[in-house]
């Protein structure tokens, strides 16, 4: 929620980072917004007007600092926001749905009317679905304009908009300067890629989120080396298939991370850079978290809550993972991808596959599966998963209806309260999932009785997952 105005002025004044992303300063005397860590000089209170979302200071007018970036900034996550169905319908707008068939088609697919959404999107957000999203789009070109080489005609298209006369009026509209204006001096793409960042609340726990990663990196699809982490990735977007990589690494002397994104992935770059920002846990609210948890977390306030690029992959690891080591399941699910997925060519030799989607593994046997070491129980539960993920009984993204997916994930064959929390953690990204029944979590707390670990853990609520983070590094990295 928005904090009251001058709450807001001392927060920038102060420059604190924790407040970046939750609010921004129209500043009226120079018609700039700000994020709370801009280091422009401080404008008086007077001349400060104050916003929930960078939409709604555009659309009063405002156009974005040009020091402090605000495009940048770090979203929020699904707890902090004032309603889950508003956050839904913005990770879905962030991932071009309102393209794909406009706010009735969004609203149905949420299972709510157009009038109903564009009323409780616009009580979170300031504004409604179409703004929010046309300065979602405005804001990824002046990202790429800027730090990138890309033509501008290809900016207009990886950033959403399907016509260059319209995004060359909305933006000098919007902005006031043509899109050739914000190139600059050294801006450079390499000829595969397109690099940006993508802001965060300190503090973060890279080091632990990439070893967390690493250790159950999928050979061949994933790759963490140097202090980066690479991954290939397939999305489709109106029938099409796009297919490519993504990386990160942590950007020097800044609360950001900096990502790649290849050429084959930017026709969906906006649906690329949300699943990253739900895998890198870029909404995260530390203070919060760290608040919630007390003594657990005290020294470790950096860690996050790994997420997914994939959900139907983490699901079907998940089901490799059922009763085994981190590093056995890591074995399978490399033959997994091996056996199932497609070639893809990369600059990064260790990768070299895409991992296959609910299609391609709904069209398998059960033998054709446990022929790669797989139980034939976990074989057939895979199956389960991928006939209703390809079927639509089944959404596993951090939008879906979180009781109505954990409903459907304890309904499949071989797939228990453990495996649905462990689904419900990072695929769906609820930060209150909790794997009780996890051996790690039972060493951790030196209970065996999963009653009694559920009492130990309501203290947690609502940041039991990252509590569970904390109970496996404990254990330096024990758990799936």
């Amino acid at each position: 929620m928005l904090l009251h105005p001058d709450e807001c002025y001392r927060a920038w004044a102060a420059r604190d980072a924790r407040f970046d992303g939750r609010f921004y300063t129209g500043v009226t005397s120079t018609g700039v917004y700000c994020r709370p860590i801009c280091t422009a000089r401080l404008a008086k209170r007077e001349h400060c007007r104050f916003f929930p979302s960078a939409a709604a200071a555009e659309a009063a007018g405002f156009r974005p600092c040009l020091i402090c970036r605000p495009e940048r900034a770090p979203g929020l996550s699904p707890a902090e926001a004032g309603t889950r169905l508003a956050d839904a319908a913005a990770m879905l707008i962030a991932e071009g749905a309102l393209e794909d068939g406009g706010l009735q088609a969004l609203g149905d697919r949420l299972g709510v009317s157009a009038r109903h959404l564009r009323r409780v999107f616009r009580a979170r957000f300031g504004v409604t679905p179409v703004a929010y999203a046309q300065t979602r789009r405005l804001l990824l070109a002046k990202a790429l304009l800027t730090d990138t080489a890309m033509p501008v005609t290809d900016v207009a298209y990886a950033s959403g908009f399907s016509s260059l006369r319209r995004f060359n009026a909305l933006f000098a509209g919007r902005y006031r300067l043509a899109p050739s204006a914000l190139r600059r001096e050294g801006a450079h793409a390499a000829a595969d890629a397109a690099e940006l960042e993508l802001g965060f609340r300190p503090p973060y726990d890279w080091e632990g989120l990439l070893g967390f990663l690493g250790a159950r990196a999928v050979p061949g699809v994933e790759e963490v080396a140097d202090g980066a982490y690479r991954r290939t990735l397939r999305l489709r977007r109106k029938g099409a298939a796009h297919a490519g990589w993504i990386a990160a690494t942590r950007a020097a002397d800044k609360n950001a991370l900096r990502v790649s994104v290849s050429a084959g992935l930017l026709p969906v770059l906006p649906a690329v850079l949300s699943r990253m920002s739900q895998l890198f846990d870029l909404g995260c609210d530390p203070e919060a978290v760290a608040r919630g948890l007390g003594a657990l977390a005290a020294g470790h306030e950096g860690v996050r809550l790994p997420g997914t690029a994939d959900g139907f992959e983490t699901a079907v690891r998940a089901i490799l993972g059922q009763q085994i080591t981190v590093a056995a399941a890591r074995t399978l699910a490399g033959r997994f991808a091996a056996a199932f997925g497609d070639p893809v060519a990369t600059p990064h030799g260790a990768l070299t596959t895409v991992f296959p989607d609910a299609a391609r593994v709904a069209a398998l046997t059960t033998d054709a599966i446990a022929s790669l070491g797989i139980i034939a129980s976990r074989a057939g539960a895979i199956l389960a998963l991928a006939r209703a993920v390809r079927d639509g009984g089944l959404t596993l993204a951090r939008t879906a209806d979180l009781a109505a997916s954990c409903e459907t994930l304890r309904a499949l064959p071989g797939v228990g309260e453990w495996t649905t929390q462990y689904v419900a953690m990072r695929a769906l990204g609820w930060p209150d999932a909790f794997p009780h029944t996890d051996g790690g979590v039972k060493k951790a707390l030196g209970e065996s009785d999963p009653r009694r670990i559920l009492a130990l853990a309501e203290a947690w609520r609502p940041w039991r997952a990252y509590a569970v983070m904390h109970l496996w590094r404990t254990l330096h990295g024990e758990g799936k």
